[in-house]
């Protein structure tokens, strides 16, 4: 039966991934149903993570097992999420082979505790790319300062990698110039390797509205409160913009003769947080070719059942313009936005991770004693 899902990519080019993974979706054969239905990718992230783990017996077994080969916390972590993204990754291997390497990704994030520090997230990306063994993994590398060479390295080494926690222009534009740069590095010493190199650049979306609306309720300039719900999607038709710009010329010209294939944007965080929003909202404004849509279950839901389709990310980009540069007047410094966000979002993803560490630490002693 053809979706909504499969028209999304069929008739308009951009490909819907799930932004969710436990492993009773796995075992249970419910996701091979759900790639069935139209979803080409999965995405995850370390409170995806805690909420399966913590949420259900399905590790328990597994879990035990760790234990009583003496696996610290945080190694037994990495072994139930491994075991998971494996399985996943082997859900969607075919449909990676018949897209040629387009589509078919799962996605998984390294230890968000290491954002700060570049060397340390470089050698946790490569050890997790080697450890996950899969052709279809992307590693999650946050956005963060210190990621951008971290992005640039693995792009040059040829891993795939999905860059995580974009809230800004400013960085969306560093982070397409550290894939580009990666791969004319690669380019250098393994032209023939381009072809199999795939990244994504998640701009995240819901959270963005969330903080600018809350900013201009409070603004006491006349006019403020027509910008409400807008900041967002404003602002992901301008980076879509930017993409088309810098994924055309002579520069990339030259890369995609040898086979590179455009980092696509991602849009995540794309469930409405508020519930006066429709609940589509994040998916029927974004739609456009060679683009990514990660969604959670619920956004998928309600877009199978009543999402509205039609290219819409290239649709009235100057009133998109005008209304991003006018959130200034009404004393909106999107820039300040941008860098609280990333903040946010890391020790968010920070406490998630954290948390799970010391609640499977408390049940490896339980087990021991």
């Amino acid at each position: 039966m053809t979706t909504r899902l499969h028209s999304l990519f069929d008739d308009f080019g951009q490909s819907p991934w799930l932004d969710n993974l436990k492993r009773s979706f796995v075992t249970s054969g419910e996701l091979k149903i759900t790639r069935d239905s139209g979803i080409r990718g999965l995405t995850s992230n370390p409170t995806i993570f805690q909420k399966a783990i913590q949420g259900s017996k399905d590790y328990d077994d597994q879990f035990s097992t760790l234990v009583k080969e003496k696996l610290s916390p945080i190694d037994c972590y990495w072994q139930l999420v491994l075991r998971d993204i494996r399985s996943a990754a082997e859900v969607f291997a075919e449909l990676y082979d018949s897209s040629k390497g387009l589509d078919g990704f799962v996605s998984v994030e390294v230890d968000p505790g290491l954002a700060q520090d570049g060397d340390a997230t470089l050698a946790a990306a490569r050890e997790l790319h080697r450890r996950v063994a899969k052709n279809n993994v992307m590693i999650k590398i946050p956005a963060t300062i210190e990621g951008l060479p971290v992005i640039r390295t693995m792009i040059a080494e040829a891993r795939n990698v999905n860059v995580t926690l974009i809230f800004s222009l400013e960085r969306y534009q560093q982070v397409m110039d550290a894939y580009v740069d990666g791969l004319e590095e690669l380019a250098k010493v393994s032209p023939d390797k381009l072809s199999g190199v795939a990244s994504v650049a998640s701009f995240f979306i819901s959270r963005v509205d969330t903080e600018i609306d809350r900013l201009l309720e409070q603004s006491p300039h006349q006019g403020a409160k027509d910008l409400l719900g807008t900041a967002a999607i404003n602002q992901a038709k301008i980076a879509y913009k930017m993409f088309t710009a810098n994924f055309s010329g002579p520069r990339w010209q030259r890369l995609a003769d040898l086979g590179a294939r455009p980092q696509r944007p991602l849009w995540a965080s794309t469930s409405t947080k508020n519930p006066n929003y429709p609940d589509t909202l994040y998916v029927d404004n974004l739609i456009g070719a060679n683009s990514v849509n990660t969604l959670p279950d619920n956004t998928v839901a309600a877009f199978v059942d009543h999402g509205r389709l039609g290219e819409t990310i290239t649709k009235n980009v100057d009133l998109a313009e005008s209304q991003w540069a006018k959130l200034a007047e009404f004393g909106v410094q999107v820039g300040d936005v941008a860098a609280r966000l990333e903040r946010e979002g890391v020790t968010s993803f920070q406490k998630s991770f954290n948390e799970l560490i010391g609640v499977l630490g408390s049940k490896s002693a339980e087990i021991s004693q």
